[in-house]
């Protein structure tokens, strides 16, 4: 398919330390869980709900490395990227 874009952006809490892989060469990858949440009121019952869902995110070289310096488990963060692996 030529001629597409995927564009995503997630905004959430970091799950934990940024756990960085060094590659011979000088690469490097950067790999930490996102929690983002939907929440919505049930118009039944009148509930708030609220569902997370967890994204492994992998970042590499430079930007692995800036992620591992400036971030912390806990910390909320806005991603903008081009690619998404979903797995399958």
């Amino acid at each position: 398919m030529s001629g597409t874009l995927n564009k995503v952006m997630l905004i959430g809490h970091l799950g934990d330390e940024v756990k960085m892989h060094y590659f011979d060469g000088g690469n490097c990858i950067g790999r930490f869980p996102l929690a983002t949440n939907e929440t919505y009121t049930n118009k039944q019952t009148n509930e708030k709900i609220t569902n997370t869902e967890w994204h492994n995110i992998v970042v590499r070289n430079k930007a692995a490395e800036i992620c591992e310096k400036y971030l912390s488990k806990g910390d909320k963060v806005a991603m903008i990227t081009n690619y998404l692996n979903s797995g399958s």
